[in-house]
């Protein structure tokens, strides 16, 4: 990177502000509605803490799913995978986003942010199904720890991304402790 890119990047770092000032479903114990940058840090918190669940994680790797798997929602926000409809069509969406973004970035860096988000959407690595499994997890434990509204479905959370988090047994696991959370949350 030469100092002729400076611009650009600082556009990029600029840009993506927004996942600052967009909000998903989910509150934060104080009431407020979290923002898909606060999701993004906690979730990339986790996989610092978390990665040697499963063997030979290249963390880095992990943590650059983690930073970048959201960032197709810079210019349009979160949908819930509650929810998402194909009508939505949340993956176009975000892959135009991904583009967008690309071209701030240069060839080198574009493509390894493209790179990074296919690698996390298709969710074919150990690193990419660790990252979906925390991203999961990470939602739900902010369900159970938010000032959540009157009429917050708990209920959807026990199943919600079952497929990442039985993915090894540790998060299996962590699953298991969440889902007993949640639960005593539904009877509250």
């Amino acid at each position: 990177m030469g100092h002729n890119d400076l611009p650009d990047l600082l556009a990029f770092i600029k840009t993506v502000e927004l996942m600052k000032v967009h909000t998903r479903t989910a509150w934060n114990s104080e009431g407020k509605q979290e923002s898909i940058a606060e999701h993004s840090w906690r979730l990339s918190l986790m996989a610092l803490f978390l990665y040697d669940i499963a063997d030979d994680i290249d963390l880095l790797q992990l943590i650059k799913l983690c930073i970048v798997h959201d960032l197709g929602e810079v210019y349009e926000g979160d949908i819930s995978a509650k929810y998402i409809t194909e009508d939505d069509q949340k993956g176009d969406k975000e892959l135009r986003a991904i583009h967008q973004l690309m071209g701030y970035l240069g060839q080198d860096k574009g493509q390894m942010l493209k790179g990074l988000w296919e690698e996390y959407e298709a969710g074919n690595t150990k690193e990419a199904k660790l990252a979906k499994a925390l991203d999961k997890m990470e939602t739900i434990i902010q369900h159970i720890q938010g000032d959540n509204p009157e009429d917050f479905d708990y209920q959807f959370n026990l199943e919600y991304g079952k497929e990442y988090t039985d993915s090894f047994e540790l998060t299996k696991a962590l699953r298991a402790v969440i889902n007993k959370e949640t639960s005593e949350k539904m009877d509250v």
